[in-house]
Protein backbone atom coordinates (compact mmCIF):
# COMPACT_ATOMS: atom_id res chain seq x y z
CA UNK A 1 0.00 0.00 0.00
CA UNK A 2 0.95 3.40 -0.55
CA UNK A 3 3.22 5.56 1.84
CA UNK A 4 1.84 8.09 4.21
CA UNK A 5 3.81 10.94 3.50
CA UNK A 6 3.29 10.30 -0.11
CA UNK A 7 -0.41 10.60 0.16
CA UNK A 8 -0.54 13.41 2.23
CA UNK A 9 1.65 15.42 -1.12
CA UNK A 10 -1.50 13.84 -3.10
CA UNK A 11 -4.34 15.32 -0.70
CA UNK A 12 -2.33 18.62 -0.37
CA UNK A 13 -2.85 18.85 -3.96
CA UNK A 14 -6.63 18.03 -3.97
CA UNK A 15 -7.13 20.48 -1.17
CA UNK A 16 -6.11 22.96 -3.26
CA UNK A 17 -7.97 22.65 -6.43
CA UNK A 18 -11.19 24.50 -6.29
CA UNK A 19 -13.06 21.99 -9.18
CA UNK A 20 -11.63 18.22 -8.35
CA UNK A 21 -13.82 16.67 -11.11
CA UNK A 22 -15.33 13.96 -8.80
CA UNK A 23 -11.78 12.83 -7.74
CA UNK A 24 -13.01 13.21 -3.72
CA UNK A 25 -14.88 9.92 -4.52
CA UNK A 26 -12.07 7.68 -4.99
CA UNK A 27 -9.26 10.07 -3.02
CA UNK A 28 -10.39 8.99 0.83
CA UNK A 29 -7.74 9.57 3.67
CA UNK A 30 -8.26 5.82 4.44
CA UNK A 31 -7.63 3.90 1.32
CA UNK A 32 -4.73 2.69 -0.37
CA UNK A 33 -3.38 6.13 -2.32
CA UNK A 34 -2.05 3.53 -5.22
CA UNK A 35 -5.66 2.54 -6.01
CA UNK A 36 -6.74 5.96 -6.25
CA UNK A 37 -7.98 7.19 -9.52
CA UNK A 38 -5.09 8.34 -11.92
CA UNK A 39 -2.44 7.26 -9.55
CA UNK A 40 0.15 4.63 -10.33
CA UNK A 41 2.38 2.93 -8.24
CA UNK A 42 5.21 0.72 -8.12
CA UNK A 43 5.35 -2.85 -6.50
CA UNK A 44 6.20 -1.38 -3.20
CA UNK A 45 4.05 1.25 -3.16
CA UNK A 46 5.85 4.34 -4.23
CA UNK A 47 3.92 6.74 -6.68
CA UNK A 48 5.15 6.91 -10.24
CA UNK A 49 2.51 8.12 -12.16
CA UNK A 50 -0.47 10.76 -12.04
CA UNK A 51 -2.35 10.42 -15.12
CA UNK A 52 -5.57 13.32 -14.40
CA UNK A 53 -5.77 14.23 -17.76
CA UNK A 54 -9.14 15.76 -18.79
CA UNK A 55 -10.98 15.88 -15.38
CA UNK A 56 -12.17 18.99 -15.26
CA UNK A 57 -10.03 19.90 -12.57
CA UNK A 58 -9.84 23.74 -11.72
CA UNK A 59 -7.19 25.80 -9.21
CA UNK A 60 -3.81 25.56 -8.98
CA UNK A 61 -0.89 23.01 -9.00
CA UNK A 62 0.23 22.64 -5.71
CA UNK A 63 3.76 22.29 -5.45
CA UNK A 64 3.87 19.67 -2.86
CA UNK A 65 3.64 16.63 -6.12
CA UNK A 66 7.48 17.62 -6.11
CA UNK A 67 8.12 15.94 -3.25
CA UNK A 68 6.98 12.27 -4.64
CA UNK A 69 10.54 11.25 -4.97
CA UNK A 70 9.97 8.61 -7.55
CA UNK A 71 7.06 10.12 -10.19
CA UNK A 72 7.90 9.72 -13.24
CA UNK A 73 4.82 10.55 -15.48
CA UNK A 74 3.01 13.68 -14.48
CA UNK A 75 -0.26 14.44 -16.90
CA UNK A 76 -2.73 17.07 -16.24
CA UNK A 77 -3.43 18.03 -19.39
CA UNK A 78 -7.17 19.53 -20.66
CA UNK A 79 -7.73 20.80 -17.84
CA UNK A 80 -9.07 24.15 -16.44
CA UNK A 81 -5.89 24.64 -14.29
CA UNK A 82 -4.39 28.07 -13.09
CA UNK A 83 -1.80 30.18 -11.55
CA UNK A 84 2.32 29.19 -12.12
CA UNK A 85 4.50 26.22 -12.95
CA UNK A 86 5.07 25.30 -9.47
CA UNK A 87 9.42 25.53 -9.25
CA UNK A 88 9.42 21.93 -7.56
CA UNK A 89 8.11 20.24 -10.91
CA UNK A 90 10.53 21.75 -12.92
CA UNK A 91 13.36 21.09 -10.90
CA UNK A 92 12.04 17.76 -9.74
CA UNK A 93 14.77 14.87 -9.57
CA UNK A 94 12.56 12.13 -10.79
CA UNK A 95 9.84 13.46 -13.38
CA UNK A 96 10.75 12.69 -16.53
CA UNK A 97 7.44 13.15 -18.82
CA UNK A 98 5.75 16.24 -17.54
CA UNK A 99 2.38 17.19 -19.34
CA UNK A 100 0.51 20.28 -18.93
CA UNK A 101 -1.15 21.55 -22.11
CA UNK A 102 -4.89 22.77 -23.08
CA UNK A 103 -5.09 24.54 -19.32
CA UNK A 104 -4.79 28.01 -18.15
CA UNK A 105 -1.39 28.63 -16.48
CA UNK A 106 0.37 31.61 -16.52
CA UNK A 107 3.35 33.48 -15.47
CA UNK A 108 6.90 33.09 -16.55
CA UNK A 109 9.28 30.07 -16.08
CA UNK A 110 11.65 30.14 -13.59
CA UNK A 111 15.16 30.11 -14.26
CA UNK A 112 16.97 26.71 -12.10
CA UNK A 113 19.78 27.59 -10.33
CA UNK A 114 23.39 27.01 -11.85
CA UNK A 115 24.32 24.47 -9.44
CA UNK A 116 20.98 22.43 -10.04
CA UNK A 117 22.22 18.62 -10.94
CA UNK A 118 21.27 17.29 -14.02
CA UNK A 119 17.29 16.95 -14.84
CA UNK A 120 15.85 13.79 -15.43
CA UNK A 121 13.14 15.58 -17.55
CA UNK A 122 12.70 13.92 -20.93
CA UNK A 123 9.42 15.44 -22.02
CA UNK A 124 8.14 18.79 -21.07
CA UNK A 125 4.33 19.37 -22.51
CA UNK A 126 3.78 22.88 -21.95
CA UNK A 127 1.57 24.18 -24.67
CA UNK A 128 -2.04 26.21 -25.14
CA UNK A 129 -1.50 27.48 -21.80
CA UNK A 130 -0.68 31.36 -20.80
CA UNK A 131 2.31 31.26 -20.31
CA UNK A 132 4.46 34.70 -20.81
CA UNK A 133 8.03 35.93 -20.99
CA UNK A 134 11.05 34.89 -22.34
CA UNK A 135 13.00 31.48 -22.25
CA UNK A 136 15.17 31.82 -19.68
CA UNK A 137 18.79 29.46 -20.75
CA UNK A 138 19.93 28.40 -17.65
CA UNK A 139 16.83 25.93 -17.54
CA UNK A 140 18.12 24.20 -20.61
CA UNK A 141 21.70 23.77 -19.00
CA UNK A 142 20.68 21.18 -16.65
CA UNK A 143 18.12 19.31 -18.89
CA UNK A 144 20.47 16.90 -20.94
CA UNK A 145 18.48 14.19 -20.74
CA UNK A 146 15.20 16.32 -22.64
CA UNK A 147 14.30 14.30 -25.86
CA UNK A 148 10.93 17.03 -26.29
CA UNK A 149 9.84 20.51 -25.74
CA UNK A 150 6.31 21.73 -26.73
CA UNK A 151 5.50 25.49 -25.80
CA UNK A 152 3.06 26.02 -28.65
CA UNK A 153 0.05 28.38 -28.16
CA UNK A 154 1.60 30.39 -25.44
CA UNK A 155 3.09 34.39 -25.36
CA UNK A 156 6.24 33.50 -25.03
CA UNK A 157 8.47 36.82 -26.30
CA UNK A 158 12.31 37.54 -26.81
CA UNK A 159 14.41 35.00 -29.13
CA UNK A 160 13.83 31.28 -30.09
CA UNK A 161 15.52 29.65 -27.12
CA UNK A 162 19.26 27.69 -27.68
CA UNK A 163 21.38 26.24 -26.30
CA UNK A 164 19.49 22.86 -25.79
CA UNK A 165 21.09 20.34 -28.08
CA UNK A 166 24.62 21.31 -26.29
CA UNK A 167 23.37 20.23 -23.55
CA UNK A 168 20.58 17.99 -24.82
CA UNK A 169 22.31 15.70 -27.69
CA UNK A 170 19.35 13.64 -27.88
CA UNK A 171 17.06 16.60 -28.46
CA UNK A 172 14.20 15.69 -31.30
CA UNK A 173 10.94 18.06 -31.06
CA UNK A 174 10.85 21.70 -30.80
CA UNK A 175 7.29 23.23 -30.96
CA UNK A 176 6.80 26.64 -30.90
CA UNK A 177 4.03 27.51 -32.97
CA UNK A 178 1.33 30.72 -32.02
CA UNK A 179 3.74 32.71 -29.60
CA UNK A 180 5.47 36.02 -29.49
CA UNK A 181 8.88 35.09 -29.95
CA UNK A 182 10.65 37.22 -32.55
CA UNK A 183 14.42 38.18 -33.83
CA UNK A 184 16.13 35.57 -36.36
CA UNK A 185 16.20 31.69 -36.21
CA UNK A 186 19.31 30.55 -33.77
CA UNK A 187 22.46 29.03 -35.88
CA UNK A 188 23.08 27.16 -33.03
CA UNK A 189 19.81 24.79 -34.54
CA UNK A 190 22.17 23.10 -36.71
CA UNK A 191 23.94 21.15 -33.88
CA UNK A 192 20.98 19.69 -33.51
CA UNK A 193 21.74 16.24 -35.47
CA UNK A 194 19.03 14.04 -33.76
CA UNK A 195 16.22 16.71 -34.49
CA UNK A 196 13.34 15.65 -35.89
CA UNK A 197 10.34 17.98 -35.81
CA UNK A 198 11.24 21.80 -35.57
CA UNK A 199 8.05 24.49 -35.89
CA UNK A 200 8.03 28.38 -34.97
CA UNK A 201 5.94 31.00 -36.25
CA UNK A 202 4.34 34.17 -36.14
CA UNK A 203 6.92 36.84 -35.58
CA UNK A 204 10.32 35.24 -37.05
CA UNK A 205 12.60 37.48 -39.07
CA UNK A 206 15.67 37.28 -41.19
CA UNK A 207 16.71 34.14 -43.55
CA UNK A 208 16.68 30.24 -42.75
CA UNK A 209 20.48 30.06 -42.06
CA UNK A 210 22.47 27.65 -43.71
CA UNK A 211 23.57 25.74 -40.56
CA UNK A 212 19.92 24.75 -39.82
CA UNK A 213 20.18 22.40 -42.68
CA UNK A 214 22.73 20.22 -40.69
CA UNK A 215 20.10 19.27 -38.88
CA UNK A 216 19.53 16.14 -41.44
CA UNK A 217 17.36 14.35 -38.76
CA UNK A 218 14.52 16.88 -39.88
CA UNK A 219 11.26 15.06 -41.10
CA UNK A 220 8.71 18.05 -40.24
CA UNK A 221 9.94 22.06 -40.79
CA UNK A 222 7.42 24.60 -40.31
CA UNK A 223 8.18 28.52 -39.79
CA UNK A 224 4.70 29.53 -41.48
CA UNK A 225 3.29 33.05 -40.98
CA UNK A 226 6.53 34.63 -40.28
CA UNK A 227 8.42 37.86 -41.80
CA UNK A 228 11.28 35.44 -43.60
CA UNK A 229 12.90 36.76 -46.78
CA UNK A 230 15.60 34.85 -48.95
CA UNK A 231 15.56 32.26 -51.47
CA UNK A 232 15.17 28.80 -51.37
CA UNK A 233 18.86 27.23 -51.34
CA UNK A 234 18.77 24.04 -53.29
CA UNK A 235 22.28 22.68 -52.31
CA UNK A 236 21.04 23.29 -48.74
CA UNK A 237 17.90 21.96 -49.31
CA UNK A 238 18.84 18.34 -50.41
CA UNK A 239 20.85 17.42 -47.11
CA UNK A 240 17.38 17.57 -45.50
CA UNK A 241 16.38 13.98 -47.00
CA UNK A 242 13.95 12.85 -44.38
CA UNK A 243 11.80 15.76 -44.66
CA UNK A 244 8.20 15.01 -44.79
CA UNK A 245 6.65 18.40 -43.99
CA UNK A 246 8.12 21.66 -45.42
CA UNK A 247 5.90 24.20 -44.45
CA UNK A 248 7.25 27.85 -45.17
CA UNK A 249 3.76 30.04 -46.15
CA UNK A 250 3.16 33.32 -45.05
CA UNK A 251 6.32 34.89 -45.31
CA UNK A 252 8.57 37.18 -47.75
CA UNK A 253 10.60 34.16 -49.52
CA UNK A 254 11.24 34.91 -53.03
CA UNK A 255 13.14 33.11 -56.23
CA UNK A 256 12.59 29.95 -57.90
CA UNK A 257 11.55 26.35 -56.08
CA UNK A 258 14.92 24.72 -56.64
CA UNK A 259 14.91 21.30 -58.78
CA UNK A 260 16.39 19.75 -56.09
CA UNK A 261 13.36 19.80 -54.33
CA UNK A 262 12.67 16.17 -56.21
CA UNK A 263 15.37 14.67 -54.10
CA UNK A 264 13.12 15.32 -51.03
CA UNK A 265 11.35 11.58 -52.00
CA UNK A 266 9.88 11.63 -48.47
CA UNK A 267 7.88 14.58 -48.64
CA UNK A 268 4.13 14.68 -47.60
CA UNK A 269 3.65 18.47 -47.13
CA UNK A 270 4.97 20.92 -49.54
CA UNK A 271 3.38 24.37 -48.32
CA UNK A 272 4.71 27.62 -49.83
CA UNK A 273 1.62 29.85 -50.00
CA UNK A 274 1.52 33.35 -49.32
CA UNK A 275 4.74 34.34 -50.32
CA UNK A 276 7.10 36.41 -53.44
CA UNK A 277 8.36 32.74 -55.38
CA UNK A 278 8.51 33.59 -58.83
CA UNK A 279 9.82 31.75 -62.13
CA UNK A 280 8.11 27.79 -63.26
CA UNK A 281 6.94 25.76 -61.20
CA UNK A 282 10.01 22.84 -61.26
CA UNK A 283 8.74 19.14 -62.67
CA UNK A 284 11.30 17.56 -60.89
CA UNK A 285 8.38 18.06 -58.14
CA UNK A 286 6.81 14.90 -59.54
CA UNK A 287 9.66 12.93 -57.90
CA UNK A 288 8.07 13.39 -54.67
CA UNK A 289 5.69 10.89 -55.27
CA UNK A 290 4.97 10.43 -51.32
CA UNK A 291 3.26 14.37 -51.80
CA UNK A 292 -0.35 14.42 -50.09
CA UNK A 293 -1.00 18.05 -49.74
CA UNK A 294 0.95 20.95 -52.13
CA UNK A 295 -0.18 24.87 -51.73
CA UNK A 296 1.63 27.04 -53.68
CA UNK A 297 -1.68 29.62 -53.91
CA UNK A 298 -0.84 33.74 -53.60
CA UNK A 299 2.63 34.18 -55.33
CA UNK A 300 3.88 35.02 -58.32
CA UNK A 301 4.58 32.28 -60.86
CA UNK A 302 3.98 31.97 -64.09
CA UNK A 303 4.66 29.93 -67.19
CA UNK A 304 3.73 26.45 -66.78
CA UNK A 305 4.63 23.70 -64.03
CA UNK A 306 8.20 23.32 -64.94
CA UNK A 307 7.81 23.00 -69.02
CA UNK A 308 8.14 25.72 -71.89
CA UNK A 309 5.57 24.40 -74.10
CA UNK A 310 2.17 25.88 -72.46
CA UNK A 311 0.99 23.08 -70.57
CA UNK A 312 1.13 21.95 -67.15
CA UNK A 313 3.45 18.97 -67.70
CA UNK A 314 1.38 15.33 -67.38
CA UNK A 315 4.09 14.41 -64.61
CA UNK A 316 1.72 16.16 -62.46
CA UNK A 317 -0.49 12.97 -62.76
CA UNK A 318 2.05 10.68 -61.09
CA UNK A 319 1.89 12.50 -57.38
CA UNK A 320 -0.89 9.45 -56.92
CA UNK A 321 -0.80 10.07 -53.15
CA UNK A 322 -2.15 13.74 -53.27
CA UNK A 323 -5.03 14.75 -51.77
CA UNK A 324 -4.83 18.64 -52.03
CA UNK A 325 -3.36 20.40 -54.82
CA UNK A 326 -3.87 24.19 -54.48
CA UNK A 327 -2.20 26.28 -56.85
CA UNK A 328 -4.79 29.22 -57.22
CA UNK A 329 -3.84 32.88 -57.55
CA UNK A 330 -1.00 32.55 -59.78
CA UNK A 331 -0.44 33.45 -63.43
CA UNK A 332 0.00 29.68 -64.35
CA UNK A 333 -1.00 28.91 -68.94
CA UNK A 334 -1.80 26.44 -71.01
CA UNK A 335 -4.03 23.74 -70.76
CA UNK A 336 -5.52 21.27 -67.72
CA UNK A 337 -3.73 18.10 -68.00
CA UNK A 338 -5.50 14.70 -68.61
CA UNK A 339 -3.62 13.27 -66.15
CA UNK A 340 -5.01 14.48 -63.38
CA UNK A 341 -7.66 11.93 -63.38
CA UNK A 342 -4.90 9.40 -62.28
CA UNK A 343 -4.76 11.22 -58.80
CA UNK A 344 -7.56 9.09 -57.68
CA UNK A 345 -7.55 10.02 -53.75
CA UNK A 346 -7.65 14.23 -54.68
CA UNK A 347 -10.12 16.12 -52.37
CA UNK A 348 -9.26 19.26 -53.26
CA UNK A 349 -8.36 21.12 -56.68
CA UNK A 350 -7.84 24.55 -56.65
CA UNK A 351 -6.52 26.52 -60.10
CA UNK A 352 -8.70 29.63 -59.59
CA UNK A 353 -7.24 32.82 -60.69
CA UNK A 354 -4.82 31.97 -63.02
CA UNK A 355 -4.74 32.12 -67.02
CA UNK A 356 -5.07 28.43 -67.53
CA UNK A 357 -6.90 27.64 -71.11
CA UNK A 358 -8.68 25.22 -72.79
CA UNK A 359 -11.21 22.56 -71.61
CA UNK A 360 -12.33 21.09 -68.22
CA UNK A 361 -11.02 17.52 -69.04
CA UNK A 362 -14.31 15.14 -69.50
CA UNK A 363 -12.01 12.35 -67.19
CA UNK A 364 -12.26 14.34 -64.26
CA UNK A 365 -15.35 13.09 -62.99
CA UNK A 366 -13.77 10.49 -62.50
CA UNK A 367 -12.37 11.40 -59.57
CA UNK A 368 -14.97 9.79 -56.79
CA UNK A 369 -13.09 11.62 -53.62
CA UNK A 370 -13.34 15.16 -54.97
CA UNK A 371 -15.23 17.27 -52.58
CA UNK A 372 -13.71 20.84 -53.40
CA UNK A 373 -12.63 22.02 -56.90
CA UNK A 374 -12.51 25.65 -58.23
CA UNK A 375 -11.43 26.63 -61.43
CA UNK A 376 -12.99 30.53 -61.52
CA UNK A 377 -11.16 33.25 -62.80
CA UNK A 378 -9.17 31.66 -65.59
CA UNK A 379 -9.89 31.23 -69.43
CA UNK A 380 -11.43 28.06 -69.90
CA UNK A 381 -13.82 26.74 -72.81
CA UNK A 382 -16.60 24.55 -73.96
CA UNK A 383 -18.84 22.34 -71.46
CA UNK A 384 -18.35 21.64 -67.77
CA UNK A 385 -18.02 17.78 -66.88
CA UNK A 386 -21.30 16.07 -65.91
CA UNK A 387 -22.01 13.57 -63.18
CA UNK A 388 -20.49 12.44 -60.42
CA UNK A 389 -19.13 14.83 -57.98
CA UNK A 390 -19.41 18.01 -60.71
CA UNK A 391 -23.17 17.99 -59.79
CA UNK A 392 -22.29 19.05 -56.48
CA UNK A 393 -19.57 21.89 -56.66
CA UNK A 394 -20.89 25.02 -56.76
CA UNK A 395 -21.68 27.39 -59.46
CA UNK A 396 -19.02 29.69 -57.77
CA UNK A 397 -16.21 27.22 -59.04
CA UNK A 398 -16.73 28.33 -62.34
CA UNK A 399 -17.45 31.42 -62.67
CA UNK A 400 -15.13 34.26 -64.58
CA UNK A 401 -14.82 31.52 -67.12
CA UNK A 402 -17.44 32.88 -69.94
CA UNK A 403 -16.63 30.53 -72.72
CA UNK A 404 -17.47 27.96 -70.25
CA UNK A 405 -21.58 26.28 -70.51
CA UNK A 406 -22.98 23.84 -68.26
CA UNK A 407 -26.75 23.06 -66.68
CA UNK A 408 -25.67 23.79 -63.21
CA UNK A 409 -24.31 27.33 -64.81
CA UNK A 410 -26.48 30.23 -66.61
CA UNK A 411 -24.83 29.80 -70.23
CA UNK A 412 -26.54 26.54 -71.09
CA UNK A 413 -24.41 24.34 -74.04
CA UNK A 414 -26.16 24.34 -77.39
CA UNK A 415 -25.50 21.82 -79.96
CA UNK A 416 -23.52 23.79 -81.90
CA UNK A 417 -21.08 25.67 -79.91
CA UNK A 418 -20.22 23.23 -77.66
CA UNK A 419 -20.35 19.30 -78.48
CA UNK A 420 -20.96 16.72 -75.21
CA UNK A 421 -17.66 16.14 -73.73
CA UNK A 422 -17.38 12.69 -74.52
CA UNK A 423 -17.33 13.29 -78.49
CA UNK A 424 -14.35 16.03 -77.15
CA UNK A 425 -12.38 13.50 -75.47
CA UNK A 426 -12.83 10.68 -78.58
CA UNK A 427 -11.48 13.30 -80.25
CA UNK A 428 -8.39 14.25 -78.80
CA UNK A 429 -7.57 10.75 -78.33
Amino acid sequence: SCKEHEKGSLLKFLDGLSQDGGLTSSWKDGTDCCKWEGIVCSLDGTITGILLASKSLEGPISGSLGNLTELRHLNLSHNSLSGGLPMELVSSRSIAILDISFNQLNGELHSLPSSNPAQPLQVLNISSNLFTGSFPSTIWKAMENLIALNASNNSFTGAMPTGFCKSSPSFTVLELYFNKLSGSIPLELGDCTMLTVLRAGYNLSGTLPDELFNAISLEHLAFPNNDLHGALDGACIINLRNLQTLDLGGNNFRGKIPDSIGQLKRLEMFHLDYNNMSGELPSALSNCTNLITVDLKENNFNGELGKFTGEIPQEVGQLKALLSLNLSFNHLTGQIPQSICNLANLQVLDFSNNNLTGTIPAVLSNLHFLSRFNVSNNDLEGPIPSGSQFNTFPTSSFDGNNKLCGPMIIQKCGSAEAPPASILSAKKN
